[in-house]
């Protein structure tokens, strides 16, 4: 492991550890930073800056700008989905980088990363930049001389937290539909897997996306993500990660703007073993599908064993 470890760290340059923050990368305003640990070994890979409520801000009047007044608003669909096949295209091209960086951080093996992690990465970049130009509205027949149509439109600012077990896929779950659809964004990446979101602002600079479209913000949860929830400037937020965080982004939705909502919470698809005669040999899918990572394991699915409790009298 630890030979692994240390080439892995000698083939990945870590570059990209600061806010990204209209198209510039920029230090917290508070100065502040805290360290991405490398978890085969426990040692700190690099200092990070740490957004607070102030970067947010920042970053949401940035995203702001960009949705009303800059070329994003007025550029055309088809457009907005080359550029995401050329981030797509980025990815794919740096993509070796990319699943020796998420190893480091991770702690996922490099192969899972490369073989898993990556090819759907790109893939979900593609998709959705096909569907930039498909997003279409209806004409509806009604009674009278009236020409009735819906218009479907961005909601503007989108606030997005992702977690820590699947950081470059859940970017891209995150990314990808609201870029197609000609939102703006602020996203904080899981405090544990910040560098690789990084690396991929670089790409989103390279690609070629305008000032302000994009803003990644690595962070706390009680702190930036609380403010990105919170924010008057934020119509919407998306986060993946607890339910306990889950209700607690509801209540700062509704009581702040009443901000959009979309929730992807833990504890789903749970596999009992009840005391029957075959529970002892339970199936080994919903175990095989774990992968390690950095804070546990990242599952699929719980697999839950039934445990009798004997009772006893003294």
């Amino acid at each position: 492991m630890a030979t692994t470890t240390a080439a892995l760290e000698a083939q990945v340059a870590v570059r990209a550890t600061k806010l990204l923050i209209n198209n510039h990368w920029v230090e917290s305003i508070s100065g502040k930073s805290f360290p991405t640990v490398n978890p085969a070994t426990g040692m700190e890979i690099c200092a990070v800056a740490e957004a607070d409520a102030a970067d947010v801000d920042k970053a949401v009047h940035a995203a702001r700008a960009a949705f009303e007044k800059g070329p994003w608003r007025r550029m055309a669909a088809a457009e907005r989905g080359q550029l995401l096949h050329r981030l797509a295209d980025l990815v794919e091209k740096n993509a070796d980088e990319l699943a020796r960086l998420e190893s480091l951080d991770n702690g996922k093996p490099y192969h899972i990363a490369k073989a898993a992690d990556l090819p759907l990465t790109i893939a979900c970049y593609r998709y959705y930049a096909g569907w930039a130009d498909k997003i279409q509205g209806k004409t509806i027949p009604i009674a009278g001389d009236y020409f009735c149509y819906t218009r479907h439109e961005p909601v503007g600012v989108v606030g997005q937290i992702i977690p820590w077990n699947f950081p470059l896929l859940m970017q891209a779950w995150k990314l990808g539909p609201a870029l197609a659809a000609g939102n703006t964004v602020v996203l904080k990446p899981a405090e544990q897997t910040p560098l690789t979101a990084l690396r991929v602002g670089e790409l989103i600079l390279e690609a070629g996306f305008p000032e302000g479209v994009v803003n990644i913000l690595p962070g706390y949860g009680p702190t930036a993500g609380a403010a990105i929830a919170w924010h008057h400037g934020v119509d919407k937020v998306a986060f993946t990660g607890s339910t306990e965080v889950g209700h607690l982004i509801m209540e700062a939705a509704a009581k702040s703007n009443l901000k959009r909502v979309t929730l992807e919470l833990e504890a789903r698809a749970p596999t009992l073993y009840l005391p029957t005669r075959t529970w002892t040999r339970p199936s080994k899918a919903p175990i095989s599908r774990c992968s390690s990572t950095k804070v546990s394991v990242a599952a699929r699915a719980r697999a839950c064993l039934w445990k009798q409790r004997r009772m006893t009298s003294s």
